[in-house]
């Protein structure tokens, strides 16, 4: 990891970049497969399995038989450990619910919201390095939540033509109703286009490699909501000299394991625990079964030596971090400070992997600075709001004048026209 000891504010901009994910160097490629899957549906998504994920499928829909088989084989310890997880994930989520308020803005005009689910949504979970059936709940227990009609999932199968069984588990646990076997691109180019096993959705959720993340974005454009756009993951960790250096090593390591792509970053104002959290990170690298990969990642990781602690919240603020983790003597009061982060973790004992898996909230956040301008993914993400208005004869009588100005001056008569009928209708009805 790089030391950076009192950088000056004309280095910030430097100091916080992330590792680049061009995914415009992977536009045509996408682009190939993409094109395919639209012309020629299953056929495409199976041949793009055999070549990508090195498996011949004859079926792409994961059937009740490998449910029941995926069932039991998930331990008894993780089914419990996901159902309390579940469980949390339900409770805050469901405190997000919205209740539209009838709102009178004048005599005769009363206007009012309706929360109403997305009808159909898809869910990628990826295969790759790690089983991610933890983006499972936190996809799906929100989609149920917001009363999605059609939850389908995608993810790829291993050589065998098998779905990691907790990723069947947890699918059935959060209540998705379909499962495919799909990966990368093709997963994301059948939900968004349909194929003949796979339904068109209106909306894509979850994380994926550089490759998905170049197919979201160009199905977007067009055919497509998304959740957000999305680069590799990241942690800071915001310390004193108060803050446990084993935790803070811990925390730092837990995020470079993602991948090679990810980045750790630790702000502080205290030059011993720098010393400190090194020689830490060292010594819990050695033990990891992902060093290599957590290795990679720390080569695009720092260690930030600041002034004082407004420094270190105005560069926090600056570099908008996924996950914020405030390990100071004052963390309630700093995180009163905090405007731009996906997730923030307080106090010392609460590391990243509590919202990554069972205190409730959601690890499905914007990365690549993003959080200046979206949020992570909630109940919100998963319904839409369809606003109201009904207006009564005194309504239109009140703010119909109005209208009638507005539209004449924006030289829009037919809108003027709209109102004006009304009005002369109620004069005429009134003699």
């Amino acid at each position: 990891m790089k030391i950076i000891k009192y950088p000056k504010r004309s280095e910030w901009t430097d100091i916080i970049k992330r590792p680049i994910l061009n995914v415009d160097a992977l536009r045509e490629t996408v682009k190939t497969v993409l094109d395919r899957v639209k012309e020629d549906g299953d056929e495409a998504v199976m041949e793009y399995e055999l070549l990508f994920d090195k498996v011949k499928l004859s079926s792409l829909k994961v059937s009740e038989g490998e449910m029941q088989e995926a069932e039991s084989l998930v331990s008894a310890e993780l089914k419990t450990a996901l159902k309390l997880a579940m469980s949390n994930i339900e409770t805050f989520h469901a405190s997000q619910s919205f209740e539209g308020k009838k709102v009178q803005t004048c005599p005769g005009v009363v206007c009012w919201q309706k929360a109403v689910g997305i009808e159909k949504v898809g869910l990628y979970i990826p295969g790759g390095t790690a089983p991610l059936f933890s983006t499972v709940l936190m996809l799906a227990v929100p989609a149920r939540l917001a009363g999605c009609k059609e939850i389908i999932l995608c993810t790829p199968p291993n050589k065998e033509g098998k779905v990691h069984p907790a990723i069947l588990y947890a699918a059935k646990l959060a209540g998705v109703h379909q499962i495919f076997k799909a990966g990368g691109v093709q997963a994301i180019g059948a939900m968004a286009y349909g194929t003949e096993s796979i339904p068109k959705v209106y909306k894509i959720f979850g994380p994926g490699n550089q490759y998905v993340m170049a197919a979201k974005q160009q199905v977007s454009l067009h055919d497509v909501a998304i959740d957000m756009p999305a680069g590799p993951s990241e942690v800071e960790v915001l310390a004193d000299d108060t803050a446990n250096p084993v935790f803070v090593a811990a925390d730092l390591l837990s995020q470079a394991e993602h991948g090679t792509d990810s980045q750790a970053m630790l702000i502080t104002t205290s030059e011993e625990l720098i010393v400190k959290v090194q020689a830490e990170v060292e010594r819990q690298l050695a033990m990891l079964s992902r060093r290599e990969i957590a290795s990679k990642s720390l080569e695009n990781s720092k260690l930030i030596l600041v002034n004082n602690m407004e420094e270190a919240i105005e560069l926090t603020n600056e570099y908008a971090p996924e996950h914020l983790i405030i390990e100071t003597d004052d963390y309630r009061d700093l995180s009163e400070r905090i405007v731009n982060a996906g997730s923030v973790f307080l106090g010392a004992y609460a590391p990243e992997s509590a919202g990554d898996y069972a205190s409730g909230t959601n690890h499905t956040l914007p990365t690549n600075g993003y959080a200046k301008a979206y949020s992570g993914v909630s109940l919100d993400s998963f319904i839409r709001k369809i606003t109201f208005q009904e207006i009564q004869p005194e309504g239109i009588k009140k703010i119909g004048p109005a209208i009638e100005q507005m539209a004449a001056n924006e030289e829009l008569d037919a809108h003027k026209n709209a109102v004006t009928v009304r009005l002369e209708s109620l004069r005429e009805s009134s003699i």
